[in-house]
């Protein structure tokens, strides 16, 4: 056995003992991917992930501008580069862009049915896997729907008088001050004006409300302002008030009415007869159907909504609805939370609780009328449901529970690998605030299958690296995800000028310089996806979040992307409790009623929690609280974070509701220990997690002797073993620290290291105590199992035992993607970008030097830092690629005393080219463009070299 098949690429591991674990015979849902394996063997499934398990891949077709054969080609291109499955997207054609002429095929047409029939036998051929998205663009819609079927939007326009004043006003004036700046207006849209109301500034009292509306049909307003301040406050109705963003032919047009179940099925089925008729049953060609996220940039009415507010929550609408809005503007995010009149305390507590009541109806009948209706039409297809179930108007926990195949969001954007903000919570995480609800439904449902769409880029599109890749998705593993679906593979012919057509997403594509290493970041993806898709993520402690505050305060906001989040540091608690090796779920009210309270745990479905965090809670059902009073009744433990909940939700009886939550809270406060209230830090939470473990003895399944930011883990349970999963997200810093299973994990056997690049294992001596020396960028699986013998683990040499090599001279040659070939001479290693002739190099550098040796032996060598994919040949030898983190390779046996060539390959992003090519409208987008602008990107050999 060769000794590089002992090097862990860059985790130092040494260990301690072992002890048991029997895991709950748990009646999980049957896992889809199960039916691409021939063994249930853990390990084998890991070492050799099946075609089905691999990432999948979001395929934009391009204005749907397609022919067969470059469809095939695409294909096999994905197949080859390691993909496992195809998300078909059909989209708007990109701009800046030429289309060599090509037409495009209209949505369900003849020849659009014919290309998609094709597709489904050639990915079958190919044995992938396809999905296909509901309509095209977001949100969906089509440019048949007419009357109710499309999208409607209450909202208002404010004028503030002072009198003393004759104001006068036209319908014109007052629609134009309500017409929302969304992102995609419908041209015909059709506004109306519902009520004019006057009201005094401040607002003490529904009696002050002055109605005018009765003058509209005169075509102005107008009226005595008396002396003060005063606020005129229009409600206005816009029907097909939003075009579907970034339509391909055929599914452009107004967006559908999401919560209208005749409109929404009748756009399903349209859909599914037309394809049918052509292909036969989708079943037969199609895993899942897939709806994206629902940007409905603040679609909020339909025909029965008043009518069906009455029913629900015992009162009338209209009365107060201008007052519970705010101006908004694109995507709907409120852009002026002091637009109206300042109110009293008592007129602000009914606002809030009438704008929650108002809420909660909407998100009811989407869940109802579209969600549900969705997952039915799925199923009654044959397929599975796959969707991104939140947005304005969802319950982001609860709205994923109806899917077969949930999915979230995890982005490249700012900061990832070099920071992790306490201030600004978005920065350097990658995962968006979405991901931990949508796994905790998937968790809480026993769901295995939690989809991701990954790596969504629309900024660094020619700067991601391999390794920025890596970490990105090593963080939406820690978030949860177990199936990626890149974000994406653009359709784009061969004759397409350069860079090809390019909607956006993640470059990948054969013209990228690291296309022909990706599929070694495929491989490492499809074996944590095989492994993770076997297992449950283990959790046993509870957060609950303040959506119903949020709802009340500020209304509900836009998932992924909130205008804030609300508290900024929710997500703090629940890293700082993986960081300090505890794990966590988020639950729900509605979680935390249908529970079953018993032995001193929150059981819902397969899901256990000893332990609830109730994060700035401060508003709760009564039938909640009384159920979390049944909770420490039964052994239970509840931490409320800054304050106590005292509140209950909407407006109806809602003093009678009050003091029932009081009296439950005033009997919880009698359970001391088991019910505290914890003030939240000004900063460091993962140190204030840890204080807060320690003295209340929230025991780790595994211990870390120093936590970080940057370090964190999730664990795994398998029938046959405990998998633990540690990252460094930092792409700059090494981080060494001491890892401590508890006596769970050592119960389930000895410890292995399963090494998710290559597929190898490794066996540790001992496994009471690990140390992980964790490079930029690194990952470690460890796996608890009872498996004997097998190779066993050697650490690679400590940091300190490398020494300078003494190459005083290179001969660098140049192969630039454009086909032009030079060469250079350093006496240094220097950055690329500091260098004039080679700051906008693009493609791969060859480094040739001669390592002297002598009588002195050498195991490994040391690129030191490496900015780009790096492959290493020595004496002729190729040692291999590594493409992220420490570059360190083996070279024991292919060194000899004396001169020894040392031929080293960098291959560099292609950003700073880009950024050249001024005739180039793609390429100046991406890196020069309005918000894109590219600073010049480090590349190249900096090393230091060394040798140990």
């Amino acid at each position: 056995m060769k000794r590089r098949d002992f090097l862990l690429h860059s985790s130092l591991l040494t260990g301690g003992a072992a002890l048991v674990h029997s895991i709950p015979t748990f009646a999980r849902d049957i896992i889809p991917t199960n039916k691409f394996f021939k063994s249930d063997d853990l390990y084998e499934i890991f070492k050799s992930p099946a075609t089905g398990v691999r990432p999948f891949v979001r395929w934009w077709w391009n204005g749907d501008k397609v022919d067969k054969a470059e469809l095939s080609r695409e294909l096999k291109l994905m197949k080859d580069a390691g993909i496992g499955g195809v998300e078909i997207n059909p989209i708007k054609f990109p701009q800046r862009t030429d289309d060599l002429g090509k037409p495009s095929l209209q949505w369900l047409g003849n020849e659009w049915l014919d290309a998609l029939e094709h597709t489904f036998a050639e990915a079958k051929a190919l044995g992938l896997t396809c999905d296909l998205i509901v309509g095209s663009g977001w949100p969906f819609g089509a440019e048949y729907l007419e009357g109710e079927e499309r999208a409607q939007i209450l909202l208002i326009g404010t004028k503030k008088l002072e009198g003393k004043l004759d104001y006068e006003a036209s319908i014109f004036d007052l629609l134009k001050e309500a017409d929302p700046a969304v992102s995609s207006p419908h041209p015909r849209r059709k506004m109306e004006i519902l009520s004019v109301k006057l009201v005094p500034d401040p607002f003490s009292s529904m009696e002050e409300v002055q109605d005018i509306t009765s003058q509209l049909k005169t075509g102005f307003i107008k009226v005595a302002i008396p002396n003060g301040k005063f606020v005129l406050y229009t409600l206005v109705k816009i029907h097909s008030f939003l075009e579907v963003i970034n339509g391909a032919p055929g599914a452009d047009g107004s967006v559908l009415n999401h919560y209208d179940k005749v409109a929404v099925s009748k756009f399903l089925n349209h859909m599914s007869t037309g394809i049918q008729k052509r292909t036969g049953p989708l079943s037969k060609h199609v895993r899942a159907l897939f709806t994206d996220s629902m940007e409905l940039e603040g679609a909020n009415w339909t025909k029965d909504m008043e009518a069906e507010f009455k029913k629900r929550r015992g009162y009338d609408l209209l009365t107060y609805l201008p007052f519970t809005q705010f101006k908004v503007g694109s995507m709907g995010n409120v852009f002026n939370y002091e637009y109206g009149a300042v109110l009293s305390a008592d007129m602000k507590n009914m606002i809030q609780r009438v704008r929650y009541d108002f809420e909660l109806t909407k998100t009811e009948l989407l869940q109802e009328n579209f969600v549900d209706t969705f997952s039915n039409w799925c199923h009654e297809n044959g397929v599975k449901s796959r969707g991104q179930a939140y947005g304005r108007g969802y319950f982001p926990l609860e709205g994923s529970f109806a899917m077969d195949i949930p999915e979230c969001e995890t982005w490249i954007k700012a900061g990832i690998g070099k920071e992790m903000s306490e201030t600004d919570t978005r920065i350097g995480r990658g995962y968006t605030m979405v991901n931990k609800y949508v796994s905790s439904a998937a968790h809480l449902k026993g769901r295995r299958l939690i989809s991701c769409e990954e790596l969504t880029n629309t900024d660094v599109v020619f700067n991601t690296t391999l390794e920025l890749m890596k970490v990105t998705g090593d963080l939406s593993i820690i978030s949860g995800v177990t199936h990626p679906v890149f974000h994406g593979f653009n359709y784009s012919p061969p004759q397409a000028p350069f860079p090809g057509w390019v909607r956006y997403g993640t470059y990948i594509n054969e013209h990228n310089t690291w296309w022909p290493y990706f599929k070694k970041f495929a491989d490492y993806k499809a074996r944590m996806s095989a492994l993770l898709q076997q297992a449950d993520m283990f959790a046993d402690i509870a957060i609950l979040p303040p959506l119903a505050d949020m709802w009340s305060i500020y209304g509900a906001q836009n998932e992924p992307f909130p205008s804030f989040a609300y508290p900024n540091h929710l997500s703090l608690v629940w890293e700082a409790m993986h960081q300090n090796g505890n794990a966590c779920d988020y639950i729900s009210e509605g979680v935390i009623r249908d529970a079953e309270m018993k032995d001193g745990q929150l059981q819902y479905g397969l899901r256990k929690y000893h332990t609830i965090f109730l994060i700035q809670v401060d508003s709760v059902e009564p039938a909640t609280a009384k159920k979390l009073l049944e909770f420490l009744q039964n052994g239970g433990r509840i931490f409320c974070l800054d304050v106590y909940p005292q509140k209950s939700l909407g407006w109806a009886d809602y003093e009678q509701k009050d003091k029932e939550v009081r009296s439950y809270v005033d009997q919880m406060k009698a359970f001391g220990e088991h019910f505290v209230l914890l003030s939240k830090p000004e900063k460091e939470f993962i140190h204030w997690y840890k204080e807060i473990q320690i003295k209340y003895n929230i025991a780790p399944y595994v211990q870390l002797n120093k936590p970080n930011r940057f370090v964190t883990q999730v664990r795994y349970e398998n029938k046959d073993a405990d998998i633990l999963y540690f990252i460094n997200a930092s792409m700059d810093d090494a981080h060494v620290i001491e890892i401590k299973p508890n006596n769970e994990l050592l119960k389930r056997g000895g410890a292995w290291i399963w090494n998710a690049e290559n597929g190898e294992r490794y066996k540790l001596d001992k496994s009471e105590k690990i140390l992980l020396d964790l490079g930029p960028a690194d990952s470690v699986v460890i796996v608890f199992d009872k498996t004997k013998g097998g190779k066993k683990f050697i650490p690679k040499p400590a940091a300190e035992r490398f020494h300078a090599p003494g190459i005083n001279s290179w001969s660098v040659d140049f192969r630039h993607i454009d086909g032009k070939n030079t060469k250079m001479e350093m006496t240094e290693l220097k950055d690329l970008k500091d260098i004039q002739e080679t700051v906008s190099f693009c493609g791969t550098v060859t480094y040739r030097g001669i390592l002297f040796l002598g009588d002195q032996k050498a195991s490994y060598l040391n690129l030191g830092k490496v900015l780009g994919v790096s492959e290493v040949i020595l004496n002729g030898v190729n040692l291999g690629v590594q493409w992220y983190g420490r570059r360190i390779f083996d070279i024991e046996k292919f060194t000899h005393p004396g001169n020894n060539t040392v031929e080293i390959k960098v291959t560099t992003t292609m950003g700073n080219y880009m950024k050249t090519l001024k005739d180039n409208p793609v390429a100046q987008y991406w890196t020069n463009g309005l918000r894109k602008t590219q600073p010049i990107q480090s590349m190249g050999l900096l090393g230091p070299l060394t040798i140990a």
